[in-house]
């Protein structure tokens, strides 16, 4: 992949001096952006269908539990897939590999809108996480390996806008479409926009030759315990906190298969000649660093994606598309913004602008730990900009600090290891937020009930007066009535606790975020490096 040395010797990190301008001629241009658009729709489909997935389930008569499988194995096979595809695009070619995945994807689109059940729509849409999971990094290779040097920062980003506003507009999208539609248009909806993506693709990648022998040459014994691993480990974090975690032997069993793959991969990646990903560029300041602060930022932007829509539908009691309309504050100011990050690449230091993001995607959590049963979309607006702004501002300097002269044998590692961090970051912090979530719960409800008792004047008040208004409302047997009234304040209690937990949540966001921002400090400023960097 020696096309690569160009794009990884360019000066982007810390004060990016304004380069010379550079004709780039259309046909670039447009590969790179039917790749980003690609990207962005890829990234997209997971929050869209996730807005929608209580419709799905209804539709095709999934249970909760079983329903939530839809969402799995997508979420397994992208994670698979995204470091595979650096190898695999060298394999088939970059053209062949990313038009062969771009169609499929729409195929399966178009067929999970026509699943009869559960079954069906599990394989449909694990095999479109594959073809997914591969337009995420296939776009960052066109970047880095089309545009020159000047043009890479306009390039990364339009790949910024498909990592931090696709999983923000997702939602508002997908309720938008299920409330007023049908469920079955948020997967008709990659139609159009797909259509003109693979057009683009075909009118401008080159034709390469494919290099098959490069198959029986490959890190299979790698890439198998790496899928193991991989895909127990994503299910272990989706499913642990439904199945009572290490109390259910089907995740004990998981993650005893995803601690010996993992384990056995490492050990493979460190000892062949040809590892399918060079684990020793962990051990570099600026990418071992960047790699944490990306994981970090991974919990962070999937973690506030998962928890706000949460906290309205069950506390305030939002449909879809209202959820949509209050987290589309978060998505549209990083429209205005992030065309300006390149810019300000040019004129400070990027782990500047690295830090600003991380301390104001900090603060709009921060701003969110007070919450009370009133704490609906008005409240919400000024942490939601704040957030925007805040990861507009992260993830295109921090990409290009962590890959900062990474050679261009070690880009297709680089590349897929700091896209799988930010995925699997987001896993782990779902799955820890929803443990919070209810651990809390429990805990908020306890202390409540220890001051809601019926020894207490105010709370036999509270319970008369409940029970008067049942009685009022057609309860005429006054027992019944009572009993009422203690279910009443039950409910009262149990949402107070929710609410209480949901602040506490934020809180651990905002903590994850500082944490990300000490490990910004530790990175060094790059002297000639990449404007790009890894996806």
């Amino acid at each position: 992949m020696t096309t690569l040395q160009p794009a990884l010797n360019v000066a982007a990190a810390g004060n990016i001096p304004a380069p010379a301008a550079q004709a780039v001629p259309a046909k670039t241009w447009i590969a790179v952006i039917g790749a980003t658009l690609g990207a962005f729709m890829a990234v997209l489909n997971i929050q869209i269908v996730n807005a929608s997935l209580a419709d799905i389930q209804g539709a095709i008569g999934a249970g909760i539990d079983d329903g939530g499988w839809i969402s799995t194995s997508y979420l397994i096979a992208e994670i698979v897939v995204i470091p595979l595809s650096g190898w695999l695009a060298q394999v088939f070619s970059i053209r062949i590999y990313l038009l062969t995945n771009a169609i499929l994807f729409l195929a399966l689109s178009a067929a999970c809108a026509l699943a009869q059940d559960l079954s069906q729509m599990i394989v449909l849409r694990a095999i479109q996480g594959f073809t997914g999971g591969v337009l995420i990094p296939m776009a960052f290779t066109l970047i880095i390996t089309l545009l020159p040097r000047g043009k890479q920062p306009v390039g990364l980003a339009l790949f910024a806008l498909s990592a931090t506003f696709a999983p923000a507009i997702g939602p508002t999208i997908g309720g938008y479409l299920t409330e007023n539609f049908g469920w079955e248009y948020i997967f008709y909806v990659n139609l159009v926009p797909g259509a003109i993506m693979v057009g683009m693709l075909w009118y401008a990648l080159e034709a390469r030759p494919m290099k098959l022998a490069q198959l029986a040459d490959g890190d299979w014994a790698g890439i198998i315990t790496m899928a193991i691993g991989l895909a127990a480990l994503q299910t272990v974090l989706e499913e642990g906190n439904k199945d009572d975690w290490f109390g259910s032997p089907f995740i004990v069993k998981l993650s005893i298969i995803a601690a010996v793959a993992l384990t056995a991969f490492l050990v493979i990646e460190l000892t062949v000649k040809k590892p399918l990903l060079n684990l020793r560029l962990l051990v570099r300041r600026n990418f071992g660093f960047g790699m944490l602060a990306n994981f970090l930022l991974g919990i962070a932007l999937y973690g506030s994606v998962f928890i706000l829509p949460q906290y309205l539908s069950r506390i305030q009691g939002y449909n879809a598309e209202q959820i949509g309309m209050v987290l589309a504050w978060t998505g549209l100011p990083q429209l205005l913004l992030i065309p300006l990050v390149p810019r300000l690449m040019q004129k400070f230091d990027a782990r500047i602008i690295i830090g600003i993001g991380f301390v104001l995607f900090a603060a709009s959590n921060f701003m969110n730990i007070y919450m009370t049963n009133d704490y609906a979309a008005d409240q919400l607006l000024w942490p939601n900009v704040v957030r925007a702004i805040g990861q507009a501002l992260v993830m295109a300097p921090l990409s290009a600090v962590a890959t900062a002269g990474i050679e261009a044998e070690n880009a297709g590692s680089a590349s897929g290891l700091f896209n799988m961090m930010r995925n699997l970051g987001g896993a782990v912090g779902i799955a820890l937020l929803q443990t919070v979530l209810t651990k809390r719960e429990q805990y908020h409800s306890n202390v409540l009930m220890q001051s809601v008792s019926v020894f207490e004047q105010a709370t036999r008040t509270r319970l008369e007066q409940l029970t008067q208004y049942f009685i009022n409302h057609g309860v005429l047997d006054h027992a019944d009535a009572a009993h009422r009234a203690y279910v009443a304040i039950g409910r009262i209690v149990q949402k107070q606790a929710y609410v209480l937990a949901f602040s506490d949540t934020f809180y651990l966001l905002g903590m994850a975020l500082i944490v990300a921002l000490i490990a910004v400090f530790f990175l060094k400023k790059p002297g000639q490096t990449s404007a790009g960097g890894a996806h």
